[in-house]
């Protein structure tokens, strides 16, 4: 599994324990819901800055994102 892919699974799961939709988390962190949801299925690299703002409206800390899960393969 590569990172695109294990930041958009800790991405997803991060949202939706906030219950938060894909709209209403684009618009706090003041990024497009198309490209939130580009990131979500691991078609975009993300840059830091938008690992910065996700952070802060989902309120967990930046390597919440590249955290593997303890089953996922490397």
């Amino acid at each position: 599994m590569d990172l695109r892919e294990i930041f958009a699974l800790n991405l997803r799961r991060l949202r939706r324990a906030k219950g938060l939709s894909q709209d209403d988390l684009a618009a706090d962190a003041e990024i497009s819901r198309s490209y939130l949801s580009q990131l979500e299925r691991g078609s975009f690299h993300v840059s830091i800055k938008i690992i910065g703002k996700l952070a802060d409206v989902l309120d967990a800390e930046p390597e919440e994102f590249l955290k593997r899960s303890r089953g996922a393969r490397k």
